[in-house]
């Protein structure tokens, strides 16, 4: 008699054939699953085992998820496998940081925040890279926060980075960009067509924080930013999702004159909500 399908599940569908597009992500489980032994989980050891590592009944009970539903993720009879179960498998199986994002990249799901937006133990060595950087160069966290920044750009974005004549000390001790964009009254004039610009960063900034749609600093941020400033409002309302790209920057700095730059953006490999930012002189 076949095994019941829990209640709450949807369908199984049928395995994808080898070779194309084959079970990725049922074949990344079971070598997890094969790694470990019931000594390195707390389990005892049991009857001798025809296979090396933890039975699929052993997974399920310590991802808590039941056995049935295991066994059809691990053989690809599902697609529906939602993010939480997916932090289930990942701790469960006792996986790393870069084993837990590739097994959310397996399974096309996005990976939900669950830690801080920043490491304040690492910020001395990513305000040396700035640093290094000839050009203006500055650091985001996934606010959209600057958390490192170089002289060129405090030169550059004065009243954003380098404590410019405008702020005050009400103003929030973080520098968001946003903010900065959307609610200082000298961005329109510093950066070059900036209608356009304003538009296309908050495109960038909601697919950028997809994953962290219901992290509540960045929801405050979004009613704050919809508050204040009508040209935010529209932008957010309309939907619009961009990546974050480069390419050429103008500025209209009232006392360094017209600049323009390649801008190009990087991401940090071990803290990947952190971006680098860095402007290059546009030559010829």
């Amino acid at each position: 008699m076949p095994t019941a399908r829990p209640s709450s599940a949807p369908a199984p569908v049928a395995p994808s054939p080898e070779g194309h597009g084959h079970n990725a992500l049922g074949e990344f489980l079971r070598a997890c699953r094969d790694r470990l032994h019931p000594r390195d989980v707390g389990l005892p050891p049991g009857a001798r085992r025809r296979a090396p590592g933890l039975r699929r009944e052993e997974v399920a009970v310590l991802c808590g998820i039941s056995p049935t539903w295991y066994t059809w993720i691990e053989q690809g009879r599902t697609r529906a496998v939602s993010a939480d179960t997916l932090g289930a498998l990942a701790r469960g199986l006792r996986l790393s940081a870069a084993e837990r994002a590739y097994l959310f990249e397996l399974a096309a799901r996005a990976q939900p925040a669950s830690a801080p937006a920043t490491d304040d133990e690492h910020l001395p060595s990513l305000n040396a890279l700035v640093e290094a950087v000839r050009t203006p160069a500055y650091v985001l966290d996934r606010h959209w926060d600057a958390v490192a920044w170089n002289r060129p750009a405090a030169q550059l974005f004065e009243d954003w980075l380098g404590g410019g004549a405008r702020r005050t000390a009400q103003e929030p001790a973080r520098r968001n960009l946003l903010r900065y964009v959307f609610l200082d009254a000298g961005a329109p004039a510093l950066i070059g067509d900036w209608d356009e610009r304003a538009r296309r960063l908050v495109a960038e900034y909601r697919a950028d924080t997809a994953s962290w749609r219901d992290d509540p600093v960045g929801q405050a941020l979004v009613e704050e930013l919809q508050w204040a400033s009508p040209a935010f409002k529209a932008a957010w309302r309309s939907q619009a999702v961009l990546s974050r790209e480069g390419g050429l920057r103008g500025f209209e700095h009232p006392r360094l004159g017209h600049r323009e730059y390649e801008q190009f953006t990087l991401r940090v490999a071990q803290h990947p909500a952190l971006k680098l930012i860095v402007l290059t002189p546009r030559t010829g």
